[in-house]
């Protein structure tokens, strides 16, 4: 029986040095279907998306409450014309208030290192492909933890160090455990910097005591060992921008890949069509009307705006002139490769559907509902809301399990960031919903762009599976999980987790400027 990413998770959390007892949450939604990962391709391919949302919470002793002190959002594309996965990590979080050393590095490291074996990979796929985007913010998922002064967020260039660490763990990882026929590749660029700069950055930050296989400072999409997610098109076998470059929310390369998707010169976006006037004769009326027919022929049947002109390497050179990456912190984007070209004939994913949900797998909603609580609903800016807010979410996903609809709870210390206060003379009692309406999430991302009046990426299909219907059962086995840990700590292990504290505390006191007073010169006196 294939172990589950929940017991994976605690399994790692086992290790963990110090005693405290940890209390897991992993959901994960059933597979949908996508077209928005690469809506710039022809044919675009056909995706399948699952959502994947963990906390973590921690128990100093049997009898002091729970705090969340992790959450890790992110997803997973299954493209099955080319047996390849993409494992997007969206956002992580901490509160800073758990014990130390923090269990956060460790989770993300097991989550990848889950995906990325292709012994425990729970998606038929045969090559992946994992994603992410560094951008140093005080908080992602927690709303208002900054203000806790037990947390010490990492700066720019300290977050990518630690992606770059974390990344590396996981492909050494696999490096010496996964043998033969497996390739393992690392890239990430930091906008802005050359290869020399970017390596001098990150060269006393970054240490690693794994050094194979080597990081490659560029882009994955011009080498040829691993196959990427996106096939070419079915006529000539070429592709254009929208076949390399996918599309996530809230990441600045799919901004700039719609710029450039409606941009039809160097000097600006594509102004609307001109509309016909009036006085045109019948003639000149019937020749507009052709000819935008042929424009419309045109962009049904090749690629949209400079996508056709833009190559891969000049998409990441004028990446580093972008907004999010000019902006005065350092970014960075890194991807990892994982090709495993082992014989998957046995694994019990090649005989079912990948839009067919599996033991443990919840509705895309509860994904949504839990996630909108944690970021509008509580807060973490203290140890006594954090337990409040602990409570409310804890108990939420045991509910929506069990079908029992939670009851809104009001927030009397909403975040700040997220309180708009002239909207309260707006607002006017509303008449009793469900609780399902209370917690869908808003859209995160725009409505679809428009050619001519069509849509550019169709509707979707119906899935032809129903939604899993979750249960207690469900919620036991596959959901919820705790474990305790008394490990003996280690005088090494402390000091390299309060490294990142101590750094930053440096940081605040060389910021500080001390003036020094003149001292007057005393007069003689005779």
């Amino acid at each position: 029986m294939a172990i589950s990413l929940r017991d994976n998770l605690l399994a790692a959390l086992s290790r963990l040095p110090g005693t405290r007892e940890f209390h897991i949450h992993v959901l994960v939604s059933s597979p949908r279907k996508n077209a928005t990962l690469f809506p710039f391709a022809i044919p675009r391919p056909r995706a399948y998306l699952q959502d994947i949302l963990i906390l973590l919470s921690e128990q100093a002793t049997p009898d002091s409450p729970r705090i969340l002190v992790t959450a890790i959002e992110a997803c997973v594309y299954n493209v099955a014309a080319t047996s390849c996965a993409i494992l997007y990590v969206s956002k992580v979080d901490s509160t800073g208030q758990g014990a130390v050393p923090s269990p956060t590095s460790t989770v993300v490291r097991s989550l990848l290192a889950f995906y990325a074996n292709p012994a425990t990979r729970p998606v038929a796929a045969d090559h992946l492909w994992i994603h992410l985007f560094a951008r140093a913010q005080a908080q992602y998922l927690f709303p208002n933890s900054s203000e806790h002064p037990g947390k010490h967020p990492l700066s720019d260039i300290k977050l990518c160090a630690w992606w770059r660490r974390v990344l590396t763990d996981v492909a050494g990882e696999l490096d010496t455990q996964v043998r033969p026929g497996l390739k393992v590749e690392l890239y990430y660029i930091l906008p802005g910097y050359s290869e020399f700069e970017a390596a001098y950055a990150l060269k006393n930050v970054s240490a690693s005591a794994i050094t194979t296989p080597s990081w490659r400072y560029g882009h994955p999409y011009s080498q040829t060992d691993i196959p990427l997610p996106c096939p070419p098109e079915h006529s000539s076998g070429l592709k254009n921008l929208g076949h390399f470059i996918p599309s996530f929310d809230d990441d600045p390369k799919s901004r700039f890949m719609d710029e450039i998707a409606y941009t039809t010169d160097g000097d600006g976006v594509k102004s609307p069509a001109r509309k016909r006037s009036r006085t045109m004769s019948h003639g000149e009326g019937s020749h507009s009307k052709d000819k935008e027919a042929v424009v419309e022929k045109e962009t049904q049947n090749g690629p949209l705006g400079e996508l056709a002109r833009v190559s891969a390497d000049e998409f990441w050179e004028r990446m580093s002139f972008r907004q999010e990456c000019v902006a005065g912190a350092v970014t960075g984007f890194f991807t990892l490769g994982i090709s495993s070209l082992l014989n998957n004939t046995d694994s019990p994913h090649s005989t079912v559907s990948p839009l067919a949900p599996q033991p443990g797998q919840v509705s895309s909603q509860i994904n949504k509902r839990v996630l909108t609580s944690l970021t509008s609903n509580v807060e973490f800016s203290n140890v006594e809301r954090s337990i409040r807010a602990t409570e409310i979410l804890e108990s939420a996903i045991k509910g929506l399990c069990e079908g029992i609809a939670p009851i809104p709870t009001l927030n009397t210390h909403a975040p700040r960031a997220l309180v708009n206060p002239r909207d309260f003379d707006r607002r006017t009692p509303e008449p009793e919903t469900s609780s399902s309406q209370t917690f869908l999430a808003p859209p995160r991302t725009p409505p679809p762009r428009l050619a001519h009046g069509k849509r550019i990426i169709p509707d979707i299909s119906p899935n032809p599976f129903p939604e899993p219907v979750t249960s207690l059962e469900t919620y036991n086995s596959h959901i919820y999980g705790s474990i305790c840990v008394s490990n003996p700590v280690t005088a090494a292990t402390v000091g390299s987790q309060n490294m990142v504290a101590k750094q930053e505390d440096t940081v605040t006191e060389a910021s500080h400027v001390t003036v020094l007073a003149v001292r007057k010169k005393k007069k003689r006196t005779e």
